[in-house]
């Protein structure tokens, strides 16, 4: 970023209540305003189905670097007294108790039951972002620990991809000197259960393009594309621009609806221990989350692409390690045309089933996107939302949350604790690699705290409606 641009961006985030923008509630609006019962299918076009690996330019907003500083530069405001700067900076309190579904707090994100730094942000859309997790060369992915919400879904041969949501405060360096440099990615393209998430969250998506058949099924989204064509993962965005292209929703996007969960620091009651889940691809893509109960929440290790090395997951942005509050299995039907082209049902269903775990505990609970009386009075749709099996909102804990989708019927259990996982190490290296995946897949131990979920692209159903889709 260039000098005057990254001293205005400093300058705006200490003094932001002077900088930012009060924008007001807007009906929604756009091709899926009243969209209150099943969609019919999606748009079709005649393209070729062998050509899923080549990414093509999606006609919607596209934003690349500037090469060149812009001279009409605007005047800095003036610095205000350090008083009346802590003033604007000072955060509402963590609510006590339960908080939701209906109603939040001023100041209170929905999407994660905490405070905001900057409430104005609340009326901005959500920006959904595709995040690569391959090569492991992408790792540490910069912006993940500002994510309320981050959505796991795999993306055929082995390999997941992040749908990452940033609402509320947008991420920043801990050095404000490089407040103005915060990047967030390495971006990729855009697949086809983005479309479903963007309309339940009412957000836009910001993706690396998309073949033309998947772009064809998903709206309001921009494209960022790499300033190097020999790198697969030059692809980012700044924050600003991020701001930026949520400010420029908002109109187009509507008044957000993010109700639907609940909050609530104490921990629920009926679970059963979970020190640990291994989440598991396949013998080079392994998923540890451990629970720290310092923290209070999981944290994250993945191999590197050799089942041996685990590496702690962290944000490029601040060199934290990623905590999440909450971990969750969310179980919904795929249904393909092939491996790497399938769509994910999350749309208008009932009940179907999911795990929870909170606090070193797994607890057996259910997701639902069903309409309601909000849906059919408002015509807009709410987020994915958490039940119990009679149908009332079950608790997240305050924090972030991380969403694995996984096929339904996606085997689940306890295996012996054969590995020990250092507390908040930076790596750790397994013993012996071979032997501890034999025992994780072939081995039971209820009662262990040491949960094992396997993903099996198998169970991913054939549907010919997916292959019209993208054509």
């Amino acid at each position: 970023m260039q000098p005057k641009k990254r001293l205005l961006v400093l300058v705006l985030i200490l003094i932001f209540s002077i900088s930012c923008r009060s924008v007001g509630a807007f009906s929604w609006g756009g091709k899926d305003a009243a969209a209150v019962d099943p969609a019919p299918g999606p748009v079709r076009e005649n393209v070729q189905p062998d050509a899923l690996s080549k990414p093509q330019a999606a006609p919607e907003e596209v934003w690349a670097p500037e090469p060149e500083e812009d001279p009409q530069q605007p005047l800095l405001p003036s610095p205000v007294p350090q008083e009346q700067q802590a003033d604007q900076q000072a955060s509402p309190a963590i609510p006590q108790g339960p908080i939701g579904p209906k109603s939040y707090p001023a100041g209170i994100n929905p999407l994660s039951g905490l405070p905001v730094v900057n409430p104005d942000n609340l009326s901005l859309p959500p920006a959904l972002v595709s995040i690569t997790n391959w090569p492991p060369a992408a790792r540490p992915q910069a912006g993940l620990s500002f994510s309320p919400f981050v959505y796991e879904l795999y993306i055929g041969e082995g390999m997941s991809r992040f749908l990452a949501m940033f609402y509320g405060d947008f991420p920043m360096s801990e050095n404000p000197a490089d407040a103005g440099n915060s990047l967030v990615g390495p971006i990729r393209s855009g697949r086809l259960p983005y479309e479903s998430l963007r309309n339940l969250y009412n957000g836009f998506l910001v993706m690396s393009s998309a073949y033309s058949g998947v772009a064809a099924n998903l709206s309001q989204y921009s494209n960022i594309y790499g300033s190097d064509t020999d790198d697969i993962n030059s692809a980012m965005i700044p924050v600003d621009k991020m701001e930026q292209i949520a400010q420029a929703n908002q109109k187009r996007l509507g008044e957000n609806s993010l109700q639907g969960n609940v909050y609530d620091e104490t921990p629920l009651s009926g679970g059963q221990p979970a020190n640990r889940l291994w989440f598991i691809y396949n013998q080079i893509d392994q998923v540890v989350w451990q629970y720290d109960p310092q923290s209070g929440a999981y944290r994250r290790y993945q191999d590197n692409a050799d089942g041996t090395t685990f590496i702690q997951a962290t944000d490029r942005i601040n060199g934290e390690g990623l905590t999440y509050e909450n971990v969750i299995l969310l179980f919904a039907q795929h249904r393909a045309c092939n491996e790497v082209a399938f769509d994910i049902d999350l749309q208008y269903i009932p009940r179907s089933p999911a795990l929870l775990f909170r606090d070193g505990q797994m607890h057996k609970i259910f997701w639902t996107t069903r309409s309601e009386e909000y849906e059919r009075t408002t015509g807009k749709l709410r987020p994915i939302r958490f039940i119990d099996e009679n149908g009332n909102p079950i608790s997240l804990k305050p924090g972030q949350t991380w969403v694995h989708l996984v096929p339904t019927g996606t085997p689940y259990w306890e295996a012996p604790d054969r590995q020990e996982v250092p507390m908040n190490a930076p790596q750790w290296v397994a013993s012996d690699p071979s032997g501890l995946l034999y025992n994780l897949l072939n081995n039971r131990d209820e009662g262990s705290s040491n949960w094992v979920s396997r993903y099996y692209a198998s169970m991913i159903v054939y549907d010919q409606a997916v292959c019209e889709a993208l054509r």
